[in-house]
């Protein structure tokens, strides 16, 4: 099936969790009633970024502006009925608040995370540094004789169902209105300063007002598309899920291991996942996964800080990609300054399940307004990567 118009207010390219919060998101916005098409070359998602999250959220950041988007994201997961309009046929998201455990293990990084906490503190996060016997009388089944400290916050921070939110985001986009299309952008025509349309591959040339780059790890040939360039290329990272002999007696926060590894509970199962310790740029269909990594990293990791994880079974284990923003590993939103009418929300190297709230609305404050009127995404503009400037975050995972 085609588009149903020739000429759209706004084409949002990829339909995955970003296009689709950014769509629902618009149809929300007071006063905007424009003609949205979001185009999804693969409706069945298999590949996306969505589909391989752990869908977890945490206040434990550096700056304010992400430690204030994750806040209105847990907000929004917490009532999310309300904000679908109370619909019957929405289900209750549940934020499950067994928290990050972010560890140290030298003393820079101890201090750290103490600065970050202060931080976090002032704005209301109830993050609170733990010292290795605050810690241990917690949690005792952790190997902390190489931890110097860890941050640690048991309020609307943890797990929560990322890929309930994406359904409906979807759902209630098309109950409002958005058209969704299953095709491919080849090509995105200018007009001096602005975007006058896109060809599709099946459905031919579609005029419209404004484009929004949501295509993930192809973020960049999307931009390339329009003559612009930005810094984010696909990167492979690894989860698994196993099974232990001996469970822990209480949750397991999602543990930050000072290697990387990071682990957490899942249901009766437990989730682990990292970077390959060789990590770079990798083909967008490239998710072939070297095995030799559990037996060789993450589980060697895994029973040195949780001894009780020694005997565990495997159960599954699957490689998804980040969209890499090289720069600085943060997101970029918001329009060109030289395409005033392309915008742009790529880049999130982890961070976006999380953040896809509060950066879809926005993004749609700024399409529909030409300004944003909720949280100031300013520092996020495209602007800092044409003059290499990066944004400071210290708690990148």
């Amino acid at each position: 099936m085609t588009q149903q118009h020739s000429s759209y207010d706004v084409i949002i390219i990829g339909g995955a969790i970003y296009g689709s919060s950014v769509a629902w998101w618009l149809t929300q916005m007071a006063g905007f009633d424009g003609r949205i098409l979001v185009v999804e070359k693969d409706p069945t998602y298999e590949f996306a970024g969505t589909s391989h999250t752990n869908s977890c959220i945490r206040q434990q950041f550096s700056n304010k502006i992400n430690i204030g988007i994750s806040q209105f994201g847990a907000d929004f997961i917490k009532n999310f009925q309300s904000f679908m309009g109370d619909d019957p046929d929405v289900p209750e998201l549940v934020l499950q608040s067994y928290g990050y455990m972010y560890m140290a293990d030298t003393p820079e990084f101890a201090d750290t995370l103490r600065e970050s906490q202060k931080v976090q503190a002032r704005l209301g996060a109830g993050t609170k540094f733990m010292t290795p016997e605050e810690i241990v009388a917690d949690y005792p089944f952790y190997m902390l004789d190489d931890i110097l400290g860890a941050n640690h916050n048991l309020i609307d921070e943890g797990y929560f169902d990322g890929g309930t939110m994406f359904d409906w985001f979807k759902r209630m986009a098309r109950k409002n209105g958005v058209e969704y299309v299953a095709d491919e952008v080849i090509a995105i025509a200018r007009a001096g300063n602005r975007v006058a349309g896109v060809t599709l591959k099946v459905g031919g040339d579609v005029a419209c007002g404004t484009v929004v780059n949501a295509s993930g790890t192809h973020g960049a040939l999307t931009a390339q598309m329009a003559g612009l360039d930005i810094p984010i290329e696909p990167r492979k990272r690894y989860t698994y899920i196993f099974d232990a002999a001996h469970p822990l007696d209480r949750d397991l926060p999602l543990t930050i291991d000072p290697s990387g590894v990071h682990m957490r509970t899942d249901g009766r199962y437990y989730l682990a996942g990292g970077p390959p310790d060789d990590d770079p740029a990798v083909a967008h269909d490239d998710f072939n996964a070297d095995h030799a990594l559990w037996e060789d990293k993450f589980w060697p990791i895994i029973a040195t800080r949780i001894p009780q994880f020694e005997e565990i079974k495997l159960i599954n284990m699957w490689v998804g990609h980040y969209d890499y923003n090289t720069l600085d590993q943060n997101a970029i939103v918001g329009p060109h300054p030289e395409v005033d009418n392309f915008m742009f929300i790529n880049g999130f190297s982890g961070h976006g399940l999380q953040q896809a709230p509060a950066l879809g609305r926005g993004l749609a404050e700024q399409i529909a307004y030409g300004e944003y009127r909720t949280l100031d995404l300013a520092p996020f503009y495209v602007d800092r990567v044409l003059r290499g400037e990066k944004f400071l975050e210290k708690a990148v995972i």
